[in-house]
């Protein structure tokens, strides 16, 4: 006699509706770790016998108990809609009468242009390359990781930016200055390629469409591993991009040596890249557009970074 098969567990559920929507790997992991400690807070009660009051005593918890920052107690909310909405098909009627972590409002890290001159010197090899393309292009780290050769275009000096945040693509400049640096890059990978170490991964299902893809050139990735491994969401053997940490641990060895006294992260390029378009002149909306900031007031903040003192005043003093 044949058993049942098993209903699919919860949190296996959250995880295929999360692939269904195309969300990131990142936001897959970040969701199901919330969804999983709000269950346990809740000493394992299934979220179906659960409502907005236990929502909210969750929220109430991390803001009070453990002091977390407003954009993790944000993102801890966002998975828990996420379950009830997409996976339990449930609304909660939720009243926020938690007790929310204030946000607040920092002016972000911006480096001066020699000081980001100096750090991409104490900085070598492809870690340099991404480096460049951080500050060069406005990229974010995992945005330069996931660059595939074909969204190269050497011809009109561009990059094209595919499912970025929000799941928008947008097309951004491919700085002179690293153009060299990248195609010799570029001719080491190819030959690494041609001696059949490993293919690439591809989005979506792509390699059921096109069989041999995988191996194509313009599909490979512009910073692969060096090494083959087991793809995140599935057992596929393939080579992936290089690893976050990689870039963030060989960046913070450059700042060392370079003696900045500012907190700098990848992160720092892309708002140093903002503020020096606009010290430069560059019109607000083309930058919004080149960063690709739903709203223009996001843009705005970066216009107290500019070096004119107090909200471009030049003080009487000076004068």
């Amino acid at each position: 006699m044949e058993t049942e098969p098993q209903p699919p567990k919860l949190l296996d559920r959250v995880r295929d509706r999360i692939r269904v929507k195309h969300y990131s790997y990142r936001t897959e992991e970040t969701y199901v770790q919330w969804i999983r400690r709000f269950i346990l807070f809740h000493n394992k009660r299934h979220p179906r016998e659960m409502g907005s009051d236990e929502v909210n005593a969750f929220l109430t918890h991390l803001a009070v108990s453990e002091n977390v920052a407003a954009s993790t107690q944000n993102q801890a909310l966002s998975a828990i809609l996420f379950l009830y909405r997409e996976v339990l098909e449930l609304e909660l009627g939720l009243n926020l009468d938690a007790v929310r972590a204030k946000r607040p409002r920092n002016l972000p890290t911006v480096l001066t242009v020699t000081e980001t001159l100096e750090i991409l010197n104490n900085l070598t090899g492809v870690y340099q390359i991404i480096a460049k393309l951080l500050y060069g292009s406005g990229l974010r780290l995992n945005e330069a990781l996931q660059l595939r050769v074909k969204d190269l275009d050497f011809a009109q000096q561009q990059i094209i930016v595919r499912d970025s945040k929000g799941m928008e693509s947008r097309v951004t400049m491919l700085p002179r200055n690293v153009v060299e640096q990248l195609q010799e890059h570029l001719q080491i990978h190819q030959q690494d390629l041609a001696r059949g170490y490993g293919e690439a991964h591809l989005p979506f299902a792509l390699s059921r469409k096109y069989p041999n893809a995988a191996k194509e050139w313009i599909w490979q990735y512009v910073f692969p591993s060096s090494t083959i491994a087991k793809y995140p969401r599935s057992e596929l053997m393939c080579r992936y991009h290089l690893h976050e940490s990689g870039m963030q641990k060989t960046l913070k060895q450059a700042v060392r040596i370079t003696k900045v006294e500012k907190r700098v992260g990848c992160h720092t390029f892309r708002h140093s890249f903002t503020t020096h378009l606009l010290q430069n002149g560059y019109d607000i909306r083309t930058v919004q557009e080149l960063l690709v900031h739903k709203d223009v007031k996001t843009t705005m903040i970066y216009t107290h970074l500019l070096n004119r003192g107090g909200k471009g005043v030049i003080s009487p003093l000076d004068r």
